[in-house]
């Protein structure tokens, strides 16, 4: 993993990439979100925090592994909170942060674009929500 300066991974707690590297802003925002499981950990926490475990049953096919890895990627670029509660047994949460948040609702409109060109929403073009909006990203999520 690169290494960086200032808050996070980077400058800005962007991932590792140096000033002035990244093309334009849609870059610079899939060098944060890229990877499969990125969006959908965002996805999941937009709700509420979420521990370690109820990620993983929300996200089938994740492993542990990778979900740690992304959890800290996330984390070092500013957009989850891991919270440690000093408890027995130790409990850990993770949150979106106020550029998480920002990031979410940056992202809505790309999950419209989805519903409406790929999943085949019956409202195209109109602007409300289509049959499909309830389509779960991840089996078993409503």
């Amino acid at each position: 993993m690169a290494t960086g300066t200032g808050p996070g991974r980077g400058p800005g707690g962007t991932a590792g990439r140096r000033p002035g590297s990244y093309v334009c802003g849609i870059d610079a925002a899939m060098d944060v979100i890229g990877g499969k499981w990125k969006v959908l950990i965002l996805w999941a926490l937009r709700t509420r925090p979420h521990r370690f475990g109820e990620l993983r049953r929300e996200l089938p096919g994740v492993t542990e592994k990778v979900l740690a890895a992304h959890l800290r990627e996330l984390e070092a670029d500013g957009v989850v909170h891991r919270e440690e509660y000093d408890e027995v047994p130790p409990r850990v949460e993770y949150s979106l942060t106020a550029r998480g948040e920002s990031l979410d609702a940056a992202l809505e409109p790309l999950g419209a674009w989805g519903r409406e060109n790929v999943l085949g929403g019956s409202a195209r073009g109109t602007g409300e929500p289509g049959e499909d909006d309830d389509v779960a990203l991840v089996a078993g999520r409503a």
